[in-house]
């Protein structure tokens, strides 16, 4: 089964949606509520961060009966130094961004810390892909 959904840059209003979406469709299918809680955290975290650093993105997930995968492409600015955006409580995000709540340098690191697997593809100016992969 494969799920897409369009992200746009900025949009915090709609922030989850996608994620939210992915839960619903896992509940539906008696994935366990362990499994749907890291699935949802880290497609959560990386939906946030399409909206708060990129031009906008693409999230597509596909159910599987073992597993769930899904990659977030955005085009954006890319990540300069993956390394040190993986430290926990880095973060670039704007002054704007931090007092709406977000911008607090776990989205990269929570989502390592779900994902059964994380692949980071990125470029300095040529936006960034993430693809998670969760066992179910």
């Amino acid at each position: 089964m494969r799920l897409e959904y369009d992200v746009a840059a900025g949009d915090f209003t709609r922030a989850g949606n996608a994620s939210s979406a992915i839960k619903k469709t896992l509940k539906q299918l008696g994935v366990s509520t362990a499994v749907i809680k890291r699935v949802v955290v880290a497609v959560y975290e990386a939906e946030v961060n399409i909206v708060a650093h990129s031009y906008g993105g693409h999230i597509t997930a596909d159910i599987a009966p073992e597993g769930i995968s899904v990659v977030l492409a955005d085009t954006g600015p890319g990540i300069p130094d993956v390394e040190k955006a993986m430290q926990k409580g880095f973060s670039t995000a704007s002054k704007e961004v931090r007092e709406m709540g977000f911008g607090a340098g776990m989205g990269l690191p929570n989502i390592q810390e779900n994902a059964d697997d994380l692949k980071i593809e990125t470029g300095v100016g040529r936006g960034t892909t993430l693809s998670i992969y969760i066992k179910f």
